[in-house]
């Protein structure tokens, strides 16, 4: 089922990131990698539900990852800036998802 989730994270990123540079969905490549990597991520996020994984727990972790991982990949290259306003936010995001993960009782 990680794997499953794993799989919805880097497709959402890749999604996202083909979003910003589809332009407004007037560049077909990008545009046709948003319409995909939303599509497979929302698949893979349904395997990773249907083999057992908690819904809050999946979509904390998969929220949170993209998150995280969208800022920085814009940071890094795509001319974004990122604060340390934004980098605080991101670790409670983080933060919180950890929370979520390790609160839940025994399986």
């Amino acid at each position: 089922m990680w794997f499953w989730l794993a799989g919805a994270i880097v497709a959402e990123v890749s999604a996202t990131v083909a979003l910003r540079l589809s332009e407004g969905f007037t560049r077909l490549v990008p545009s046709v990698v948003v319409v995909l990597g939303y599509g497979t991520a929302f698949y893979a996020l349904s395997q990773s539900l249907a083999r057992g994984m908690e819904l809050g727990v999946a979509y904390g972790v998969w929220a949170a990852a993209g998150v995280a991982l969208v800022a920085l990949i814009g940071a890094a290259f795509l001319g974004e800036g990122l604060t340390w306003v934004q980098v605080g936010g991101i670790a409670l995001v983080i933060a919180g998802v950890l929370a979520l993960e390790l609160g839940r009782g025994p399986a």
